[in-house]
């Protein structure tokens, strides 16, 4: 019994391993590389068990059977050019994006605010 728990952990620790090794660094979420292998190798089952569920980017499905694609296609397209990539033409990270939008967001609110006051002072200004 031992021996298949122990045959277990090991297999699953040297899958995981090779995933982390062989992954280009943008499909590993959280850490980088060299801190997903330590703690796999430091911590062999729950390293393993934490890379496989929430450590790399899983594979998408198939195009046609889900609408993912399509829809992350138009979130590009509704990007504007200006927030999706840097003077260089490096694109932003996602985080940069969000930023991006959310001060975005942040700006029509404002003018919609200030738009409303307005349009009371002129309001009060007809009703005097």
């Amino acid at each position: 019994m031992y021996l298949v728990i122990s045959a277990v952990t090991f297999l699953l620790l040297v899958g995981a391993l090779v995933d982390v090794i062989t992954r280009d660094d943008s499909q590993v979420k959280y850490m980088p590389k060299i801190v997903w292998v330590l703690l796999i190798v430091f911590l062999p089952l729950i390293g393993s068990i934490l890379w496989l569920l929430v450590g790399r980017e899983h594979s998408r499905p198939s195009a046609g059977r889900t609408l993912l694609p399509v829809r992350a296609k138009a979130f590009r397209a509704s990007v504007p050019t200006e927030v999706a990539s840097r003077p260089g033409g490096r694109p932003l990270s996602t985080e940069e994006q969000l930023a991006a939008l959310e001060r975005e967001i942040e700006f029509h609110e404002k003018q919609q605010r200030i738009e409303r006051l307005q349009r009371e002072i002129e309001d009060r200004r007809s009703d005097e």
